[in-house]
Formats: structure tokens, C-alpha cells, sequence
């Protein structure tokens, strides 16, 4: 009696997964039968690359079309810098023997670094410990006296307040931010 049970499920399996397998194969050849060639032209379409939607991961991530023109792009960046220096420095924001591409180092962008740059203008900070708490990386500055000095970049914000907290370290960030931006402006980047 067990064997003839086994002996059935053995054959049902093998029934199972041969007319799977036939199956799949005659999907394969595509369609049969009357319009099957108008339907075998809508299915060549349908997987043709040249469709609505492409087949090709790398076009499915949008690609953001004003970081060509932005003051952040690789080529750019350092002719806005270039620009800024003489700039930065007539205001008194930066130091006559200093410029904008070395302050600037470690920022990842630009309107980062003018904005702490004026905000260690405006409240008499001292920028290297400005810089260090905002970008969380140690230059050759010398930063020992500064009470924020760490390897977590923290808000200007944050670092505003831990550098000066008698200061309105809201209303200076929102001020640095918008002088970084008429900065960018004036220059058209």
C-alpha cells in the first residue's frame, strides 16, 4: 500500500513539472493563433529599450540639472573662490593674507563656508573654531582654546551657541546665511 502511494506521488510530481515546463516553453515562442502577429509586434515593443521606460538603472536616478551651473560643481567652485577672496577680504570677513579656497577646504559647500565666515565676522568669533565645530575636521589651525572642538559636525547653529552662548545664535545663522547667499549672488553663481 506505501508503495503504490509513493509510486502515485512520484508520477503526479513528474506530470507536475513536465507540463510546467512545456508550459513555459511554448510562452516562450510568444503567441498563436489568428492576430498573433500584431501581438508579437506589441510584445517586441513593449521590451524594446527604445519604450517609454528604460531598461537602464544609471538613467533611472535623476540627474539634478542645476549642479552644472552651481558654485559647488568641481570646475566652478574654484574660480568662485578665486572671485570671493579679494571680495571677502575688502569686508573685512577675510584675513588680507588669507583666501577663500584654503578657509573654504573643508566645507562640502560653498554657501557652508561663507556663511561661517561671516558669522565669526559678525559675532568676533574665531573662525578656525568656527570651522572645526561645523565641519568636524581638525586643520592645522590651532584650536586648543576652543570649547567645541570635536570630530562631529554640528549645525552653525550649534556651534554659534556652544562658541558664544550670550549670543543669538538663531538670528546670526539666519544673518550669515542670507549675506552668503547676496555673496553667491553678486557673483552669479
Amino acid at each position: 500500500m506505501k508503495r503504490s502511494i509513493l509510486v502515485v506521488a512520484v508520477l503526479i510530481l513528474n506530470v507536475s513539472m513536465f507540463s510546467t515546463v512545456g508550459a513555459e516553453r511554448t510562452a516562450a515562442q510568444g503567441p498563436a493563433g489568428a492576430g498573433a502577429s500584431t501581438a508579437a509586434q506589441g510584445s517586441s515593443k513593449s521590451s524594446d529599450s527604445k519604450s517609454g521606460h528604460s531598461l537602464n538603472p544609471i538613467k533611472w536616478v535623476k540627474k539634478d540639472k542645476g549642479s552644472k551651473n552651481s558654485a559647488d560643481a568641481n570646475g566652478s567652485r574654484s574660480d568662485v573662490e578665486k572671485k570671493l577672496t579679494p571680495k571677502l577680504q575688502a569686508q573685512g570677513v577675510l584675513a588680507a593674507n588669507a583666501n577663500a579656497t584654503d578657509a573654504c577646504a573643508p566645507f562640502v559647500a560653498l554657501n557652508e563656508c561663507l556663511a561661517a565666515l561671516h558669522a565669526s565676522h559678525n559675532l568676533g568669533l574665531d573662525f578656525n573654531c568656527l570651522r572645526s565645530s561645523v565641519t568636524g575636521v581638525l586643520t592645522s589651525a590651532d584650536v586648543s582654546g576652543c570649547k567645541s572642538a570635536g570630530d562631529k559636525a554640528q549645525s552653525l547653529h550649534k556651534a554659534i551657541h556652544l562658541l558664544n552662548p550670550d549670543a543669538d545664535a538663531k538670528g546670526a545663522t539666519k544673518n550669515a546665511e542670507q549675506q552668503a547667499k547676496e555673496d553667491l549672488k553678486d557673483l552669479g553663481a
